[in-house]
C-alpha cells in the first residue's frame, strides 16, 4: 500500500456517491490510498468552516495551522487500511499544522481510528442548534448564506432549526519535536480519556459492491 496526493476532482465521485454525507467539504489537501495501483480509498484536510474553532485550539497565532481531516473513505475497509491512510496522509501535510477531526456519535461513531493513530482526544463538541433545509444535504452554513432568517422562520416546511449531534473531537500535532511541545502547550481543550461503545460498527453499506466508511 502507498499513500500519494490526489486532484480535488478525483474526490468528487467518492463523496458525492460513497460517503453518507453526500457533499464536498473545503478541500485543501486530498490523498489516495493505492493498492496494487488501485485507488482503495481518499483522505481529505481543509480549513474549518468554523472560524472560532481555529482560534479555539491553541489561540489566534495559531488559527491559520488549523487544518479539519473532513472526509475519510474508503472502499472495502481491509484491515490496517484506514490507520495506513491516515497516519501517511498526516505526514504529508505542512509543518507546523494542527490537525482537527470528528467522530459523529449520531452515526454510532467514537473515533477509534484515531485512537489508534495517536490523536489527542478532548471531548464532545458544545451543544448547538442549526438550521436544515429538509430533503437537503446542505451544510447548515449554506442553509443561513442562501436563505434569510425570515424565509427560514416563515418556511417550517422547508426549513427546521433543529439540535446538533454531538461530536467527538480529536486533536492532532503536526511538526518537529519543538513544534509540537509549543502547540500542546497553548492547546485550550482539556486531554480526556478515549472513548469507548460497546457497539463498533464502522461500515456503512452504499451498495452490495462497495462500502464506505467515516470514522
Amino acid at each position: 500500500m502507498k499513500v500519494m496526493e490526489i486532484k480535488y476532482q478525483e474526490t468528487e465521485e467518492w463523496l458525492l456517491k460513497i460517503h453518507y454525507a453526500k457533499r464536498i467539504p473545503c478541500i485543501t489537501y486530498s490523498y489516495g490510498l493505492y493498492e496494487d495501483g488501485i485507488l482503495e480509498g481518499i483522505i481529505t484536510y481543509g480549513t474549518p468552516a468554523s472560524p472560532a474553532l481555529c482560534k479555539g485550539i491553541c489561540g489566534e497565532d495559531y488559527r491559520k495551522s488549523v487544518l479539519e481531516l473532513n472526509r475519510l473513505c474508503l472502499l472495502n475497509n481491509k484491515k490496517n487500511q484506514a490507520s495506513f491512510l491516515v497516519g501517511n496522509s498526516l505526514k504529508l501535510l505542512p509543518k507546523p499544522s494542527i490537525v482537527v477531526s470528528y467522530a459523529d456519535t449520531s452515526m454510532n461513531h467514537h473515533g477509534y481510528i484515531y485512537q489508534a493513530t495517536n490523536f489527542l482526544y478532548t471531548g464532545l463538541s458544545d451543544k448547538h442548534k442549526e438550521w436544515r433545509m429538509n430533503k437537503s444535504n446542505l451544510h447548515s452554513l449554506q442553509v443561513c448564506k442562501l436563505y434569510s432568517t425570515e424565509e427560514r422562520k416563515s418556511n417550517p416546511d422547508k426549513f427546521t432549526f433543529q439540535e446538533r449531534p454531538r461530536k467527538h473531537r480529536y486533536i492532532y500535532f503536526i511538526g518537529d519535536k519543538k513544534q509540537k511541545k509549543l502547540l500542546l502547550s497553548n492547546l485550550k481543550y482539556n486531554i480526556e480519556p478515549y472513548p469507548k461503545g460497546d457497539n463498533i460498527n464502522y461500515k456503512t453499506n452504499y451498495n452490495p459492491k462497495v462500502q464506505q466508511v467515516l470514522f
